[in-house]
Parts: structure tokens; C-alpha cells; sequence
């Protein structure tokens, strides 16, 4: 069955009262996905039933791969993003799409509205270092464009404890922490133990030869005294934005269960 047709049959039922709205909201969030061609298949129904819409992984697809599904899914997603996209990549996107937007540093291009935050929550993003940037601003601009009001704050590793000390207000402030670093990965266990709040730890591939690109940091990250921190992959900010996402989405649905 297609998907305009389950769609129809569903719009049936209510019709006819077989189903409640209620019900049908549910199947909703279920209902086939949309090929692209032969090479992509779109799920349309990923923010119903996530909270957050389908994002497209840029790296090893070609610009026409790129270009298609974006045009489909601009049809009806609040923001279409698209991760890992480079500079000379983005190019070839934007003459075929004019209105495609770039965030250089974190690698992402989207369509979408302005970056207001419309979601309940502040997600403070930290790096130990600059090197770190690329991985924390895809986490920061993913984030933002997923509704969410972030803080920034970077360079602030442990070699040098006194300038994350002195920004302390940063911790204190957030309601989720997503800390980024490499070398050795000591800062989230830092900062977990200074926070009130959930620590997302992301390591990343910066460091000297035994860091083995990233898993030096990742093993710090899961062997870290401190309690409360959850650990996404290697060089994975979009992960740890999408799941300091849900962990406030989750805490917003939670507030208004109890008060209805």
C-alpha cells in the first residue's frame, strides 16, 4: 500500500468513526516512508514520532543524491538539514537550491527558518579545545536548528582548569551539558562533577598518535568517575545535540502529563 492510500484509508475511518483521532494520531506516526528514486527513502513521519525531523548524512552521497532528497523532503519539514557537507559540495547545492543556507564550521547546510529557540530548555555546549570546534558547532547548530537556545563556550580544557573555572555560570545555567573534547577527554568528568544537570561527553579524533583518533578520549568518557554522564561516538556532535534534544523534550512532556 502506498502511502497516500494508507493515508486516505485512515482519513476513512475517522470519518466513519471506526477510529478515534486519538488512534489515528498514533498510526500516523507510522506510515510508510517515501522512495527518492531508487537510492533514498524518506521518513516523512520521524518528527511525529520523534519530535525531530529526518536529517540527511551528506558524506558519501553525491550532489545529485543530495539535491533530490532535499527537494522532496522540503515539501513538508519544518527544517531540512543536511550534515558533513563540504565547502565545494555545498557549491553544487546551492545553484540548484538558492535558498540553501552553510554553516561552515560545523558542516551543515539546511533550509529553515530563523534560529529562534521555541523549545523549553538551554543546551550549554563546552570544548576543551579550538580544535574542537567543528564537532561542537555541529552539535551547536543542530540544536539550534531543532528549536533548542544554546550557549557556547570554548577552549576551556583541563590543561588550563582556571579559564573553565571562571565561566563557571556557564555550567550552572544549562539544563543539559554537551562537553567536546579530544587528547585525553578528561573535561566532561570535570564538569560532571561541578553540573546539576544531565553531561552528554563527545569525544573527538584530535591528539598526538596514541589517542588512536578519538578512542583514547572515548574510553576516559566511559570510564569517568563522575556520575550522570552518557557518551555519544567519536566526532559525533549531531548525535549529542539530537539527544540533549529528547532529554528535554522528554522533561517537557513529563511537566505537561502532570499537569493535565
Amino acid at each position: 500500500m502506498t502511502q497516500p492510500e494508507a493515508l486516505k484509508n485512515l482519513l476513512n475511518a475517522i470519518a466513519i468513526g471506526d477510529i478515534s483521532p486519538e488512534t489515528a494520531l498514533e498510526k500516523l506516526k507510522h506510515l510508510p516512508f517515501e522512495a527518492v528514486e531508487d537510492f533514498a527513502k524518506i521518513d516523512r513521519h520521524r518528527q511525529l514520532r520523534t519530535g525531530f525531523p529526518e536529517v540527511i548524512w551528506g558524506a558519501d552521497k553525491t550532489p545529485k543524491q543530495i539535491i533530490k532528497i532535499i527537494k522532496a523532503m522540503r515539501q513538508d519539514v519544518t527544517v531540512v538539514m543536511a550534515t558533513r557537507i563540504e565547502a565545494e559540495v555545498y557549491q553544487q547545492l546551492k545553484a540548484q537550491i538558492p535558498d540553501l543556507i552553510y554553516y561552515p564550521i560545523a558542516r551543515i547546510c539546511a533550509l529553515s527558518p530563523a534560529k529562534t529557540a521555541t523549545r523549553l530548555g538551554m543546551i550549554s555546549i563546552l570544548t576543551a579545545g579550538t580544535a574542537d570546534l567543528p564537532v561542537a558547532e555541529e552539535a551547536a547548530v543542530t540544536a539550534e536548528l531543532c528549536g533548542f537556545a544554546v550557549t557556547r563556550l570554548w577552549d576551556v580544557g583541563v590543561a588550563g582548569i582556571h579559564r573553565l573555572l571562571s565561566h563557571h555560570q556557564v555550567i550552572y545555567e544549562a539544563d543539559v551539558l554537551i562537553v567536546v573534547a579530544g587528547m585525553e577527554g578528561a573535561l566532561p568528568s570535570v564538569v560532571a562533577g561541578m553540573a546539576d544537570c544531565p553531561v552528554i561527553g563527545v569525544p573527538t579524533s584530535v591528539g598526538y598518535g596514541a589517542s588512536f583518533s578519538g578512542v583514547a578520549p572515548l574510553l576516559t568518557m566511559l570510564n569517568s568517575c563522575a556520575a550522570g554522564i552518557g557518551v555519544v561516538n567519536i566526532d559525533n556532535g549531531f548525535g549529542a545535540a539530537i539527544l540533549a534534544g529528547q532529554i528535554l523534550r522528554t522533561a517537557s512532556k513529563l511537566t505537561n502529563r502532570k499537569k493535565s
